[in-house]
């Protein structure tokens, strides 16, 4: 198979050279993608093959998230090694923003909290539930991911919360979960399960100091609503 490489574009379209001469910021998504995939194949140049990548979904860069590796496999002139290539990008970007967001944490302000795991759980196609562990100061000292469940459900115990709060040292933990619908509305299992696990934290004297659910760029917190 004959593949059209990004040298064989005319130079004012080779994304490495734009680059160079303009910096990161003057690509499109499609030149950005252009750089990583280096190649296309015999139908079509890598520019071109980018653009179809994006074509789709959310018809943005945010595809990376949206495409499994076998989704990216099924686009000509993708195979194994371009597939993860992309997927790894996708999860280093949202790295990226997580650790810029920690810098501004404050677990008295849930929004900081929702910001500061949106771009990780608001992707996911099932439910997670996660805890974040804080010190007495309210500094976060790590976090851990609980259960994973269906598209619109998810288990949660106790035992591993504070399992997990206790091993830490916690003295405050907030509990997030994820809406894959994109609507961080509680529901009736929510709340229950908020009430329970508060009623376990008095007990173990570590205090549940919010429950958040992540929607898509949206959040509710049980705290800011007056539900803890």
């Amino acid at each position: 198979m004959t593949h059209i490489l990004a040298k064989e574009l005319p130079v004012v379209e080779r994304p490495y050279e734009k680059c160079l001469l303009a910096g990161p910021g003057a690509l499109s998504d499609a030149e950005l993608l252009a750089v990583v995939l280096k190649t296309g194949n015999k139908d079509m140049n890598v520019i071109q093959l980018a653009q179809l990548l994006l074509k789709d979904g959310s018809q943005n860069l945010l595809n990376l998230y949206d495409y499994s590796l076998d989704e990216l496999m099924n686009f000509p002139g993708i195979g194994p090694v371009k597939a993860v290539q992309l997927k790894c990008i996708a999860e280093a970007a949202k790295r990226i923003s997580s650790a810029t967001r920690r810098n501004r944490l404050t677990m008295a302000c849930p929004s900081t909290i929702a910001d500061y795991y949106m771009e990780r759980m608001r992707h996911e196609p099932n439910e997670q539930m996660i805890v974040s562990c804080f010190d007495a100061k309210c500094h976060l000292l790590a976090d851990a991911l609980i259960s994973t469940g269906t598209v619109t459900s998810v288990m949660a115990s106790p035992r591993e919360v504070f399992l997990k709060a206790l091993s830490l040292k916690a003295v405050y933990i907030i509990l997030l979960h994820n809406h894959p619908s994109g609507v961080a509305s509680p529901s009736k299992e929510d709340i229950l399960l908020t009430k329970r696990m508060k009623e376990c934290g008095e007990l173990l004297d570590i205090e549940l100091s919010d429950h958040i659910i992540i929607g898509d760029n949206n959040y509710y917190s049980f705290r800011e609503n007056g539900m803890l």
